[in-house]
């Protein structure tokens, strides 16, 4: 009995052990509900550090907090960025704004009292206003010139009509604009002449002992000592019947370009003269020729150092330009300060008020604009 049952038992052990008989339970039981595979977990959003890295360079930074909080990033450390580079600085020109409006009210000068930010603002709409009128007449008197050289023509076809420019005052953009030609104008003329003259005191020690005592001596010397020779010197030289630019305009110019071009001279000097000499003695092995060596080895090298220089040389010839207008009147934003001054009317120093905060914000943006292409051609913090 005991063989009997555990034949029995074996053969249905075979049984339910066999292919054909446990294909259909695992069907049976995969159909009857058995637990998914489990799900992958979602992948993290990437920040996009290329993204954020330009909002840095363009001046944008309190903007990365947002990128990285849209990107997932933790919430706390971005809040707590985004606090202090955006939060603080607006708090800080709140309690600027207010500790304004209390003293401004309580201070008498011969202009009387000074103005507060609500007397500027004012004053900045009403410049504003101004300009849209004195543009609005100059649109008229185009008109009214066109309508008689038109019947001029109708009766004469052979007349030649007249071209009168209109001799209307500059308004307070256009001094904005004549300002920033006039600073670029200079800049220009001191990075042509400061580039070079940097490049070959880098690179030679002979010509370095040779400039070095001008640049000692000229770069401390103050725009109003160089503006009275200057203005010599362009009434002397430029002399013509039908000049391209106003004197006025050369002499501040030129002036804003022999008080800048320093800072460019030095920072030239010693990106070039710090470059790798390993460079320089591959360079030399290789038998480059100067050309090549300039363009491919010591300009690329030595370029975030020059943009240094050529930033402080922007923001020093900003400085410099407001005094070089007031004296030499060129039509600019210091001739603007300095007439109404002069003028000595009630509105006159909230007018004034109003340059300052303009020539500031244009100094800020200036410093901006030369920061992102200073860090454009810095090569190794890309890396």
């Amino acid at each position: 009995m005991s063989s009997g049952s555990n034949l029995a038992t074996r053969m249905e052990m075979v049984e339910t052990s066999s292919p054909g008989s446990a294909t259909p339970q695992a069907g049976a039981s995969g159909a009857s509900g058995a637990p998914p595979p489990p799900a992958k977990p979602p992948r993290p959003r990437r920040t996009p550090e290329r993204f954020c890295h330009v909002l840095k360079l363009a001046g944008f930074a309190f903007l990365v907090p947002f990128v990285r909080l849209a990107a997932g990033e933790d919430p706390r450390m971005q809040l707590k960025e985004l606090w202090r580079s955006l939060g603080v600085p607006l708090l800080a020109m709140l309690m600027f704004g207010l500790m304004w409006s209390f003293f401004a009210a309580r201070i008498e000068t011969s202009l009387g009292r000074i103005p507060g930010p609500a007397a500027v603002w004012q004053q900045a709409g009403a410049l504003w206003v101004d300009h849209k009128a004195e543009r609005q007449r100059e649109k008229e008197f185009q008109e009214r010139q066109a309508v008689r050289n038109a019947a001029l023509l109708a009766e004469d076809p052979t007349a030649e009509p007249s071209k009168v420019r209109y001799t209307g005052r500059p308004t307070y953009l256009d001094q904005i604009l004549t300002s920033l030609k006039t600073v670029f104008t200079g800049f220009l003329f001191a990075t042509l002449l400061a580039v070079p003259i940097g490049i070959l005191c880098g690179m030679s020690r002979t010509l370095e002992a040779a400039f070095n005592p001008f640049v000692q001596v000229f770069k401390p010397i103050s725009p109003l000592a160089w503006l009275p020779l200057v203005t010599l010197l362009v009434s002397a030289l430029y002399v013509s019947e039908n000049p391209v630019f106003e004197k006025s305009f050369l002499v501040s110019a030129i002036t804003v370009a022999l008080c800048s071009l320093w800072p460019t001279v030095i920072n030239t000097a010693l990106g070039v003269a710090s470059i790798d000499r390993d460079l320089l003695n591959v360079a030399k092995v290789l038998k480059l020729d100067w050309k090549t060596r300039l363009l491919k080895l010591v300009l690329p090298s030595s370029l975030p150092l020059i943009f240094t220089g050529m930033r402080l040389s922007l923001g020093v010839g900003w400085m410099v330009l407001i005094a070089a207008e007031m004296l030499a009147q060129n039509p600019g934003l210091g001739k603007f300060v300095w007439d109404e001054f002069q003028n000595g009317s009630a509105d006159s120093m909230s007018r004034m008020l109003v340059a300052v905060f303009t020539i500031g914000f244009i100094g800020f943006l200036l410093d901006r604009v030369m920061q992102t292409l200073q860090g454009l051609t810095d090569f190794g913090a890309r890396r």
